[in-house]
């Protein structure tokens, strides 16, 4: 019987359900508290969360690029435990500062989750695209990203119930205690994971995983994806896949007031769950080829992300940097903006739902696809850190929004050339497989058999 519930335990659903869970209690929660706008902070102060993200975003980064040799080096389960630590670690120096005003933490503390979040989420895209089975990667990742922002859904619920009568310019103190409680939670259910060797398909085969070769070896690997030129293609929409948190955060900061972006950040992460559950099915409908489907699921996203864009710099007209009076729920001019926040996090489900599936179709490696999680959120990271660089100066908002709508709309195009590219599969026959393999890391050392005790 207990070997019956291991096996149950080590499919590669419930593993990506398990990595959802920590996601939703540490990234998630992170999402719920940067989404209440200046990170909640009772002061408000806008520059030192900028500041403190820009310092988090530029690490990320730095790390994110080798971050694929680190998950490789120690294996993903070692990876996240480290990785989730960081979220907990954030949230404690916003408690800190909300008391004691000590802002050096702050920007330390984002500069640390920067390198924790790095590798955090090379393990993450690792388990996530490699695990299933090819007809299930869009469900997969439509899993995951429900589980994820669920974490952002559980963070504005609290924030929501703890600030309803709050008319000051942050959320309270015990937010971010119980933020604290629940990442702490990730970071323990983390050491549940199973060894990626143990982990069965439903058809029976396991997850392929080369052992880690020599540092030196893992570092000219993440260096070969400059190489590729998929992901070079792709390094628009990586840049602006996160760039227009500064810009939609920023909003909610300054038109809301508390307990309403509690509201909206609440809503924010709801839509985005709705949107890649129904991408997820899209992507994987088997009545249609996977390059078909691909390029369908193109083509919906593209309609909708330039609708919602458009509406967004029609409604930022309406006002700029000065706005000084947040509305509540009953203003009788919340409506439209309220549609427009949770538009804007459907649009956002869509477009990063479908840049793992995008990735997921290139490969089933999970070393390599380690090293593009990595390089995707690398340059993610590093558009996020320019956004709020960005934001931080305070240049107007319109300004920051046609910046994020025109990024948007010149990544189309290259990810057209990449989904066109998609084949029928990534699977490769045995033997090719193992040569590949071979001939990749093989110059790295003195023999075959060195080589070969390499390989599981």
């Amino acid at each position: 019987m207990l070997k019956g519930v291991k096996s149950k335990f080590t499919t590669p659903l419930n593993q990506v359900i398990l990595l959802g869970f920590i996601c939703l209690c540490c990234p998630g929660m992170f999402n719920a508290l940067s989404g209440l706008g200046a990170g909640g902070s009772m002061s408000s102060n806008v520059s030192l969360v900028d500041s403190s993200n820009g310092a988090l975003y530029g690490c990320f980064a730095i790390v994110g690029f080798f971050a694929g040799s680190v998950t490789n080096t120690i294996g993903v389960k070692a990876t996240l435990t480290i990785g989730s630590i960081g979220y907990a670690l954030y949230s404690a120096a916003f408690w800190v500062y909300d008391a004691k005003q000590i802002s050096g933490f702050v920007i330390a503390a984002g500069a640390i989750l920067g390198c924790c979040a790095g590798v955090f989420w090379s393990a993450q895209g690792a388990i996530m695209m490699s695990y299933p089975e090819e007809k299930n990667k869009g469900k997969y990742v439509a899993v995951f990203w429900a589980l994820f922002n669920f974490g952002g859904i559980l963070g504005s619920v609290i924030a929501l119930g703890l600030n309803l009568k709050n008319q000051a310019g942050g959320v309270s103190t015990g937010t971010y205690t119980a933020f604290v409680v629940v990442m702490l939670i990730g970071v323990v259910v983390s050491l549940g994971l199973a060894n990626p060797a143990n982990v069965v398909r439903p058809d029976g085969t396991k997850i392929a995983i080369a052992k880690s070769a020599h540092w030196t070896s893992e570092l000219k690997g993440a260096l070969m994806i400059w190489k590729e030129w998929r992901m070079m293609a792709l390094i628009p929409a990586f840049l602006a896949s996160n760039w227009f948190y500064a810009y939609q955060f920023r909003i909610n900061a300054i038109y809301f007031d508390p307990s309403t972006r509690a509201l909206n950040d609440l809503m924010y992460w709801a839509f985005q769950i709705v949107g890649s559950i129904l991408l997820g099915f899209l992507l994987d409908c088997q009545a249609m080829s996977r390059r078909g489907r691909g390029l369908v699921g193109l083509a919906i996203i593209f309609a909708i992300v330039m609708a919602v864009w458009a509406g967004g710099f029609a409604f930022q007209l309406t006002f700029d940097n000065d706005f000084s009076t947040p509305i509540h729920w009953d203003h009788p001019n919340f409506g439209g903006p309220f549609v427009l926040f949770l538009l804007y996090g459907l649009s956002d489900s869509l477009y990063q739902s479908y840049m793992y599936w995008l990735m997921g179709a290139m490969s089933n490696d999970p070393n390599l696809l380690a090293r593009y999680a990595g390089f995707y959120k690398a340059v993610q990271s590093a558009g996020a850190a320019i956004a709020f660089g960005i934001d931080a100066v305070d240049i107007p908002l319109r300004w920051e929004c046609l910046i994020c709508w025109m990024l948007v709309f010149v990544s189309f195009p290259l990810i057209l050339l990449v989904a066109n590219k998609v084949t029928e599969t990534s699977i490769v026959e045995p033997e090719l497989e193992f040569q590949t393999t071979k001939d990749t890391i093989s110059s790295n050392f003195t023999d075959e058999k060195t080589f070969e005790k390499q390989i599981i």
